[in-house]
């Protein structure tokens, strides 16, 4: 077929299909944190990453501050990152300790700077500067503590953070059975973070969901080409879970096809067999992949309709020696590393993608129509995921206009 003039090309096509407005709208953004990210767990951090009592992470879920601590009972608790005073932020640093104090506030405490009020990591108030000086008998440091948060450490270790103070599902019932596949694997002892970092995008943060829901566009990846591209590779099931979740089913990689590389059989996770390959999409854009010896972790926090904060952990065991550790990392940072070979491919992708959808461009319609069995290359994880947020939004996702379940006339 010839290449199509415009009516041919904004058509509604024979396949499913998502309207390119719900990348790109503003409006549809602001619903999104209100109607999804309001209301659904988050994991923030690891607890690997607040090691001893006093340590502290900062994070934020739809525009909310958010900061989580250890306590000396070491027990990891969440807060809202803002003084209830004037509404300043406590801590502007990414991570660190409490335990050495700060210039306007003692040890052991999170002081805000702006007036010095201290709290402890129980979130209580401890101190009002001049309190009986200013309010007199009107006001009680045990009225002004923090905002505390649903908060609950599990699946490996994770923190996850609810911003309801009474969430519509549990952690548990949220995950539901969507974790079966890798949870003994990541329960058998305990992991921590060796690798973190973090990438800023151009695009809306379902695009990032998208491709990790998908595995055709490992055509894109040439290392996946040569160590997976076999009968078993393409026989592997998406299996779709209540809530938007989906998992990928596992394969043997053979690593050793690649030039450079080697088998990973000897650091596989406890109770996984040598070299498998098992991958989890959470919604709304949380992603858990276990290859043989290493586990890698992707959050996403929405910034805008165009714009999507990505950060990236690496976890091993820590019972790991310092030769498996280094092992680790190599195998790690190989694949998914700044500079490994799969990761900046896939932010290429997306990217490419956020180009052309930006605010004010026109819809385009953007085919989730593949059908393989549910297998490696079927589009089922995407479509899946879509029926759920059309749920939540109540909006279509191919036309987001009209509402959820009204078909277009």
């Amino acid at each position: 077929m010839p290449a199509r003039n415009h009516s041919q090309w904004t058509a509604t096509p024979p396949v499913e299909f998502v309207d390119s407005r719900i990348y790109s709208d503003p409006d549809i953004y602001e619903e999104e944190l209100e109607k999804i990210f309001k209301k659904t767990w988050i994991p923030v951090c690891h607890e690997s990453e607040l090691s001893e009592p006093y340590d502290f992470r900062t994070s934020s879920i739809a525009r909310e501050p958010i900061i989580v601590t250890r306590d000396a009972d070491g027990q990891v608790r969440a807060f809202l990152n803002v003084c209830p005073h004037r509404g300043m932020m406590i801590e502007r640093r990414p991570s660190g300790s409490f335990l050495e104090g700060s210039a306007s506030g003692t040890p052991k405490h999170m002081t805000c700077m702006f007036h010095a009020w201290q709290f402890d990591m129980k979130g209580n108030c401890v101190d009002i500067t001049r309190r009986e000086e200013g309010y007199q008998d009107r006001l009680q440091t045990e009225q002004v503590g923090l905002r505390r948060l649903r908060c609950e450490v599990a699946y490996g270790g994770f923190v996850w953070v609810n911003l309801e103070d009474k969430p519509k599902h549990s952690l548990k019932e949220f995950i539901g059975d969507a974790f079966d596949c890798l949870f003994e694997s990541v329960e058998a002892e305990p992991m921590e973070v060796f690798h973190y970092h973090k990438a800023v995008i151009g695009c809306n943060y379902k695009l990032w969901h998208d491709t990790n829901c998908e595995f055709y566009h490992d055509y894109m990846h040439y290392h996946n080409r040569v160590t997976g591209f076999n009968d078993a590779y393409f026989a592997r099931k998406n299996t779709a879970y209540e809530n938007g979740h989906i998992n990928v089913g596992s394969f043997q990689v053979q690593y050793d096809q690649y030039e450079g590389f080697e088998s990973r059989a000897e650091l596989s996770f406890p109770h996984m067999p040598p070299n498998e390959w098992y991958m989890i999409d959470l919604f709304p854009g949380m992603n858990f992949n276990l290859r043989g010896s290493a586990y890698r972790c992707d959050i996403v926090t929405p910034l805008g309709p165009d714009k999507v904060l990505i950060e990236y952990r690496g976890l091993g065991l820590k019972s790991d020696t310092p030769e498996e550790r280094q092992t680790r990392i190599e195998h790690h940072n190989s694949i998914w590393g700044p500079f490994g070979r799969n990761l900046h491919e896939d932010l290429i992708g997306v990217q490419g993608q956020g180009s052309t959808m930006q605010t004010g461009s026109e819809p385009r319609r953007i085919l989730h129509g593949r059908h393989e069995n549910q297998t490696i290359h079927d589009e089922n994880g995407m479509r899946h995921f879509y029926e759920e947020w059309g749920r939540l939004m109540n909006r279509d996702p191919a036309n987001p206009m009209l509402e959820f379940g009204v078909a277009a006339e």
